[in-house]
């Protein structure tokens, strides 16, 4: 089987996109690779800290590897925003397939110096155990939640875009393998709607970096928006906020109907058909099927 560096390299000269989707349970799981193994399209887990803990660091580690083995399917782990080269550490000991080191409320040079020092380790663990991890930063703010939001989150502005200097300083300082930029992108959903993206900044900063681009935030935006961004550098694109909003919904309205139903397995059924349906959606308009 291809790695995630290669099924990236290929998503790339295709002019596609493969989907990130977060889970904290094994019933989105099991939606997003209903989806996936639908369309028989190449898929990443993340899970952030806080899902990570919950799901359980060696358990997702476990699932996600016998799956790939037992299937023989390209479907891969990422430690999604981990603040601490500890937690990255713990991740990539684990087994995940990529981390992302998030310290972008930190000064310049001390991002630089943690987010090398998680590159350095992954290589450390290539050379010693044959993997091929990769690593990811974001650079510029977007917000730090993944949440129903009513206005874009303080702090984020064209300001604190991405720019394509900083962009290719940042990789060549770092080693990183994936950059996640400020492009108008913001993380969770605002109800009145996102705001665009600046395609023009990701053309720029996709031709100066040297390394694929991730979307961050991408529950809310444009299906224009989407196809813009892909077509002008975007290898990969985050999912959260649509699944645990599709995920509410769904188990809130079974509840309802069916307030006497005790049974786990019947009430989740719903929860896990919504998941699908927005994964199987999105992973269309990402690979323009």
């Amino acid at each position: 089987m291809k790695t995630l560096r290669e099924y990236i390299k290929e998503a790339k000269k295709k002019g596609v996109a493969i989907g990130h989707f977060n889970i904290s349970n094994i019933e989105a799981l099991h939606g997003i690779y209903n989806a996936a193994k639908k369309l028989n399209l190449p898929i990443i887990i993340g899970v952030s800290e806080g899902e990570e803990e919950f799901i359980g660091r060696n358990e997702v580690a476990a699932l996600i590897s016998t799956i790939r083995r037992n299937d023989n399917y390209p479907i891969f782990l990422n430690a999604d925003h981990h603040y601490t080269f500890e937690s990255v550490k713990a991740a990539l000991d684990a087994g995940y397939d990529a981390a992302i080191i998030d310290a972008v409320t930190l000064p310049l040079q001390e991002n630089i110096a943690l987010t090398k020092k998680c590159v350095d380790y992954a290589k450390e663990l290539n050379q010693k155990e044959g993997r091929d991890i990769l690593i990811e930063a974001e650079l510029g703010f977007i917000g730090q939640s993944s949440k129903l939001l009513d206005a874009i989150p303080e702090g984020v502005s064209e300001a604190t875009m991405t720019t394509p200097e900083d962009a290719k300083y940042f990789v060549e300082q770092t080693g990183i393998n994936l950059i996640a930029p400020s492009v108008g992108n913001i993380h969770g959903m605002v109800k009145g709607g996102n705001p665009k993206l600046n395609i023009n900044r990701i053309k720029e900063i996709s031709s100066t970096c040297g390394v694929p681009l991730v979307l961050h935030g991408g529950s809310g935006i444009t299906d224009g928006d989407f196809k813009d961004a892909i077509t002008s550098g975007i290898s990969i694109v985050h999912i959260n906020t649509e699944i645990r909003v599709a995920y509410k919904e769904a188990l809130k309205k079974y509840l309802l109907e069916f307030p006497n139903e005790i049974a786990p397995y019947k009430i989740l059924k719903p929860a896990v058909l919504a998941i699908e349906q927005v994964v199987e959606a999105r992973l269309k308009l990402f690979n323009r099927l």
